[in-house]
């Protein structure tokens, strides 16, 4: 399994994979060739963004601060700005950006973020900003965080924590906040059914209904739940989980791929979302070591990007890109 790096001038801020090229649209659309050959942008947004999120179509992003307010949509040809956003003040530089961007079943893209309080989730037409969620809401006191519309675009996960501080997940149903909002102020498709005994460290989507769970060390041992240092895969659908195993590690920020996931922190490794096992990793590519959503002292998301065939990934490096081959992919 090859490391290739790619030397880059200066630092690489963001990535993302168009096609076959790589681009760093927080650096205003800098972009690389499959030669590592780099096309340099003459645009720059004037502010201190430092991350970004693409649509599933490829043709919109949001740019924007992981310990700020300000965000940007944007149109990825260009890139050209359509619209700028905020986020609550609360205790924004103690935890990360709530944004994602998904595609609904009917095709339309929207965008989910928390414009107005920490704990009220908001659902947009991505390009026009037309609400979706508009009505009475309740009061559930979440700091939503690490936000993510399912493949589907059935579902909304939250990543995000409630004070101790302590991480947890929650998971709503789209077509039912469409209809009455305040489902996204109650308790939700994940909590309080998977009966967790320990602290949320990161979640991502497998599929339409499979959620990866990874546990910090932080919470109970009772085994009857699932408990601290775990990876688990939750059925929505079922509500349950389908595996739950060990892990030895902190998993940091997690990225789906098939029935595995890639884990970041310190290096990247490659999991089997089934046992729970280490498939593969890169101990020469650096990663932050970043474990939770929060934090007084700041620690920044791994920059890193899985190509759409599953087949690289790409991780900044100080002075470069490093383009790691991955083994062959294990399916759903």
């Amino acid at each position: 399994m090859a490391v290739r790096m790619w030397p880059v001038a200066g630092r690489v801020r963001s990535l993302w994979w168009d096609g076959e090229e790589l681009v760093d649209l927080v650096a205003g659309g800098r972009r690389w060739g499959a030669d590592g050959q780099v096309r340099e942008t003459s645009v720059a947004w004037a502010f201190t963004f430092d991350q970004v999120v693409t649509s599933p179509s490829g043709q919109f992003a949001v740019v924007y601060a992981e310990r700020g307010t300000k965000a940007l949509v944007v149109q990825v040809d260009g890139p050209k700005v359509l619209r700028e956003l905020n986020r609550s003040y609360y205790h924004a530089e103690d935890f990360d950006h709530p944004v994602a961007i998904g595609r609904l079943p009917d095709g339309r893209e929207v965008l989910a973020h928390c414009p107005e309080e920490y704990n009220r989730l908001q659902v947009e037409d991505l390009v026009t900003g037309d609400r979706l969620t508009q009505g009475e809401r309740g009061d559930e006191d979440v700091f939503h965080s690490r936000l993510a519309v399912s493949p589907d675009g059935r579902h909304l996960l939250s990543a995000g924590w409630v004070w101790h501080p302590d991480g947890v997940a929650r998971v709503y149903e789209l077509a039912a906040a469409f209809a009455d909002p305040a489902t996204l102020d109650t308790d939700s498709l994940f909590a309080p059914h998977a009966e967790v005994n320990a602290e949320i460290g990161a979640a991502c989507w497998l599929d339409g209904d499979r959620l990866a769970v990874a546990s910090t060390d932080e919470g109970g041992s009772d085994e009857s739940r699932f408990g601290t240092m775990q990876l688990g895969v939750w059925s929505v659908g079922e509500r349950r989980w389908l595996h739950r195993n060990p892990v030895d590690h902190l998993t940091g920020t997690l990225l789906p791929r098939g029935s595995q996931v890639i884990s970041l922190n310190g290096h990247p490794r490659l999991l089997d979302t089934t046992t729970g096992q280490v498939v593969a990793e890169w101990p020469e590519v650096t990663v932050p070591e970043k474990t939770r959503c929060y934090g007084a002292e700041p620690v920044p998301t791994p920059t890193a990007a899985l190509s759409p065939d599953g087949a690289r990934l790409a991780v900044a490096q100080e002075g470069g890109i490093a383009v790691i081959d991955l083994p062959e992919r294990q399916e759903a």
